[in-house]
């Protein structure tokens, strides 16, 4: 009975925070504060209702659409703040009431945020990734949690590295490389899952952006002027879920079956 209350308060906990992670990915790319106004209805302007404003019941209540206009609500709402929902449950479900439950959803949901930002507007927004290093930080100082030194590491060498990476990709390719947001964000990676991590990360989303990068890539090249760049932010988000939910096995895996250390 208990481990379903906690499971059902992660669950409403991880949908109200993904009804907010909505407004950071709209607002924050435009510069706009997520506190004021109170959100309206795109189509009409006219004030959402906090009846209507119920993480996932309001959409399904509501038919997908405003109740003032009848125009068409975007799926992404009930999307981000399911799977944030899931996020958190999934947390709650693995660690149960502890920090290493609010560290990893935490984690999580920033790279949600991330992922749906840099692939709508091709931006990393600093809130995401300044703030949420501090974040990692500030839980790893928490005792019980990834130790302090391991999340300062892992900031430092993950920022380090990728300003060495952009530094020799610029030379070499003469045009910028890399943006600012994804060196940003790879810090926030590396507070929250240190050195090893970040670097696991970089593996795996450097696989995923060669795996769906050059697809989206060959698409848009056809329909859009961004055929030169990619959500590289979305494809580390991808590297960082998994190395923070499998990391430890994939990299003993590699020790043992391609280095060969026991």
């Amino acid at each position: 009975m208990a481990d379903a209350l906690l499971w059902a308060y992660a669950f409403a906990f991880g949908a109200a925070l993904g009804s907010f992670l909505n407004v950071c990915i709209y607002r924050l790319p435009a510069e706009k504060s997520v506190v004021a106004p109170p959100s309206a209805c795109g189509a009409c302007g006219t004030r959402i209702r906090w009846y209507d404003n119920i993480p996932i019941l309001s959409f399904i209540l509501l038919r997908g659409r405003c109740r003032a206009c009848s125009a068409p609500i975007s799926l992404q709402y009930p999307v981000i703040e399911l799977a944030c929902a899931l996020i958190w449950t999934a947390a709650a479900i693995r660690f149960g009431p502890s920090l290493d439950a609010v560290h990893s959803a935490t984690f999580l949901t920033l790279l949600l945020g991330i992922a749906m930002t840099d692939a709508r507007e091709m931006v990393i927004p600093d809130q995401f990734t300044l703030l949420g290093g501090l974040l990692g930080i500030g839980l790893a100082a928490v005792p019980g949690g990834v130790r302090i030194l391991d999340a300062l590491l892992g900031a430092a060498i993950a920022y380090a590295l990728l300003w060495v990476v952009k530094w020799i990709a610029e030379r070499i390719l003469k045009k910028p490389a890399l943006g600012v947001g994804d060196i940003h964000m790879m810090a926030m990676v590396g507070a929250f899952i240190g050195p090893a991590g970040a670097l696991l990360t970089l593996m795996l989303g450097s696989v995923f952006g060669l795996l769906f990068g050059i697809p989206i890539q060959w698409v848009r090249g056809r329909l859009s002027p961004l055929a030169t760049y990619l959500p590289l932010g979305v494809f580390l988000a991808m590297g960082a879920a998994i190395a923070h939910v499998w990391g430890s096995a994939l990299i003993g895996w590699y020790l043992r079956s391609v280095v060969g250390v026991a």
